[in-house]
């Protein structure tokens, strides 16, 4: 209990100090996790509306392999990730290892998956009487996808939430492909590991805290515009 309350007092006290490395830190999560869930989204609106709307040979295949990608262990998607970005990799001549764009290429590979699936699941369960009103009223294709997916927006705000919560709170695509390096790939998952494994369990807390702060102060963000659309 004592190491509990180390842990929230130093955390306490690095944020009213305003301590500038874990400034650099956090900034840098907000920076990487924020940049790939754009990314995931980007990536996995428009793939999970196709799976959704569109029929086709070996979609199954594809929706199954989807799923999969939802439960993709972080360390996998570092792995390849770091493969293909190694300096005799295919992408090696970019140089882009063990940098904070390597670090956003392999969280938005594991939140991509997430959102194309919830995007997916999201569009499936818009009322069918909707969408069969939607095309009786004359509206060419991108009208019938832009009004499903301002039906869907609520759920699509939870894609956006288990996005952003997947790449902020991962560990092993981080360390693999970033490497951990103070002032330029360290984020706070990746702080929080090495401050356990140096033994300095109070500030491994105090960090814990910050990024547990942070998760829930843009996830209560999200929340609050996908309940205010909710009374719409």
């Amino acid at each position: 209990m004592s190491l509990i309350m180390e842990g929230l007092i130093k955390a306490y006290q690095l944020l009213i100090s305003l301590d500038r490395e874990i400034l650099e830190v956090t900034w840098l999560t907000l920076r990487v996790s924020g940049t790939a869930t754009l990314f995931s989204l980007l990536i996995g609106i428009p793939l999970g509306t196709f799976l959704a709307t569109v029929v086709f040979p070996g979609r199954k295949v594809l929706v199954s392999l989807v799923n999969t990608g939802m439960g993709l262990p972080p360390v996998v998607a570092g792995l390849w990730v770091s493969i293909l970005l190694w300096r005799y990799g295919p992408l090696g001549y970019f140089g882009i290892l063990y940098t904070p764009a390597a670090m956003i290429i392999a969280q938005a590979v594991i939140a991509s998956p997430i959102v194309v699936g919830l995007t997916m699941a999201a569009i499936q369960q818009v009322d069918p009487k909707l969408k069969r009103q939607i095309v009786s009223l004359g509206a060419t294709r991108w009208q019938y996808l832009w009004l499903v997916l301002r039906e869907a927006r609520l759920s699509l705000l939870a894609a956006v939430m288990a996005g952003f919560g997947a790449v902020a709170s991962e560990i092993g695509a981080s360390m693999m492909v970033g490497g951990n390096i103070k002032g330029h790939t360290r984020v706070l998952t990746t702080a929080t590991v090495m401050e356990v494994q140096r033994g300095n369990f109070g500030l491994a807390i105090a960090i814990s805290m910050i990024l547990m702060v942070l998760a829930y102060t843009i996830t209560f963000v999200l929340t609050h515009i996908q309940q205010e659309g909710g009374k719409s």
